[in-house]
């Protein structure tokens, strides 16, 4: 239902062609699109995200409940901890895009409820859950990255859509999570800038 949307309001807004970025679940959604209207896809970006089906993605709740809980005990965003690795570097970097998601002072969108973020964990599970999907069809010239630690969507998945997708570029970043492309924000632009463009 979200790619149907997606796609509609794609349409509605008057664009032919786009270049569409999915992070995490809006990677799902992406490769969706991908699949359902390629026609409508320049370049593909999919971050912090895998392949239906794809190693330890239905397994999130049991890697997100803890690291939430740590959160509630050190009075400290579960961000830090499910988006950044441990490493000083890692909690260093979750300081500064905390920093960053705070900056915006006005117009801020509201956190999702309860609900809505139940409703995300178990579409992402039954993402891992799904059967593959046949991603050798997709001729979209792809960039792909995440970071080398994620415990959210393990980094082995983006390698694996990597392997999938003819001719998809890879990018991994050292030292990092799920957030990895937060993270090293300025080293992504650049490179995302620069697949854009080509």
């Amino acid at each position: 239902m979200i790619t149907d949307d997606s796609i509609a309001l794609i349409r509605a807004l008057g664009f032919e062609k786009v270049d569409l970025l999915g992070f995490s679940l809006g990677g799902f959604v992406a490769q969706d699109i991908a699949l359902k209207a390629p026609a409508l896809l320049r370049k593909l970006i999919l971050t912090g995200t895998g392949p239906a089906g794809g190693k330890g993605i239905d397994k999130v709740w049991s890697v997100s409940w803890p690291l939430m809980l740590k959160g509630l005990v050190t009075l400290r965003d579960p961000k830090s901890y499910l988006f950044f690795t441990a490493s000083a570097n890692g909690q260093h970097a979750a300081k500064d895009f905390l920093k960053r998601l705070k900056a915006r002072k006005h117009s801020r969108d509201k956190g999702p409820t309860p609900s809505a973020f139940l409703q995300q964990l178990k579409a992402i599970t039954a993402w891992g859950r799904q059967p593959p999907q046949d991603l050798t069809s997709l001729h979209i010239p792809t960039l792909i990255a995440n970071g080398d630690s994620d415990i959210m969507v393990p980094t082995v998945n983006s390698s694996e859509l990597a392997r999938r997708i003819p001719n998809a570029q890879l990018i991994i970043c050292q030292d990092a999570g799920h957030g990895g492309i937060f993270q090293y924000h300025t080293d992504f632009v650049a490179k995302m800038l620069a697949f854009v463009d080509t």
